[in-house]
């Protein structure tokens, strides 16, 4: 995130962050104190975390200092006690509260065959908001631009954030990890690393491409999205929760894909805007049969006390992704705009 593409702040302790990071001293405690205090009385005060402004733009760009490109700052930052401390209060919160909301319920033997089978019956029975149905046939041009900048805040970045588990693997899990995620970078070809393939949707469609130069613009629970599977793959002890929701994510993909595609060729874009979507239809469908049966079977076979986080991150996958979802059909169908703050007309 270059510095004119900083985002405002949406509460104390957002504020403090940003305050800190643009003009304190990594080495001077006062400036992070502030953030971890500010942090826990926000925690304290019983806030919904997946919803909660604050505090979503505040774990984005705690994260945000871990990925390449999201925050301008000094990179000792990253390890700075107070503001590890402050993300650790956080989370702990999130998780505490996700854990609650998403019910793991009966679970699978622990083999790969049982535990695949397991998340393709969930992933089949997931009664979310179809959002790719609404914007294959009903979306309007302003509406599908704005699914693009919701989208950006992840795609820009995908697969980074699955990709921390994979020294946290070992064997089966590991191979069929990298397997995914190698097809996601494109394979040894920079011009098909799928974050680069979207941002030429994003141009496309008439968007800067910058990364994050659309945070301001979204809402909490589009954050909630990304900072989950951020907080699943940065903490070694929820490894069992990226491998889950990485199969959902996979598994939730190839047939959504195609309806988007299907959707902008609706409103006349070319191949360069399709390209993404086109792209995930064949190449997911062969990824969910890798992250269901090798990675989230096989990490379950090896480590089967890992197996109530394995469906716990796909069903959680499952439910904010819905929630994100329900959010954008919700403001449509209203009339109005899904954003916090809506852009000028830019649609084809």
């Amino acid at each position: 995130m270059t510095p004119e593409h900083a985002p405002a702040a949406r509460g104390p302790v957002s504020e403090a962050l940003l305050a800190a990071l643009a003009g304190g001293r990594p080495e001077d405690s006062g400036a992070g104190l502030l953030v971890a205090e500010r942090a826990a009385e926000a925690v304290a005060a019983g806030t919904d975390i997946l919803t909660d402004e604050d505090l979503q733009l505040t774990l984005y760009l705690l994260y945000g200092l871990f990925y390449g490109d999201t925050v301008s700052a000094d990179p000792e930052w990253e390890w700075n006690p107070e503001l590890l401390r402050a993300r650790r209060t956080i989370e702990r919160e999130f998780e505490r509260q996700l854990r609650d909301r998403v019910p793991v319920g009966d679970l699978p033997e622990p083999t790969a065959d049982a535990v695949a089978a397991h998340l393709f019956e969930l992933t089949s029975e997931d009664a979310g908001p179809s959002l790719s149905r609404f914007l294959a046939k009903q979306a309007t041009g302003d509406q599908a631009v704005e699914f693009v900048v919701h989208r950006s805040i992840y795609t820009r970045k995908e697969a980074d954030p699955h990709s921390w588990a994979i020294p946290r693997l070992t064997g089966r899990a590991k191979a069929a990890l990298v397997e995914v995620q190698a097809d996601e970078y494109g394979g040894g070809r920079p011009d098909r690393i799928h974050a680069e393939i979207f941002a030429k949707t994003m141009r496309g469609v008439g968007l800067d491409d910058t990364y994050g130069a659309y945070v301001d613009n979204v809402p909490a629970i589009t954050l909630a999205s990304f900072t989950m599977m951020s907080m699943f793959g940065l903490n070694r002890s929820l490894r069992g929760a990226i491998t889950g929701h990485l199969a959902a994510f996979e598994m939730t993909s190839s047939i959504p894909n195609r309806f988007y595609g299907n959707g902008f060729r609706r409103l006349g874009y070319d191949d360069d805007v399709t390209w993404y979507y086109d792209e995930h239809v064949e190449a997911d469908a062969v990824h969910e049969q890798i992250a269901g049966r090798d990675l989230a079977g096989g990490l379950a076979e090896q480590h089967p006390e890992l197996l109530p986080d394995i469906v716990f991150g796909a069903a959680a996958c499952l439910y904010v992704d819905g929630l994100v979802g329900q959010h954008l059909l919700d403001a449509w169908q209203a009339g109005g705009s899904s954003l916090r703050e809506p852009l000028r007309a830019v649609a084809a």
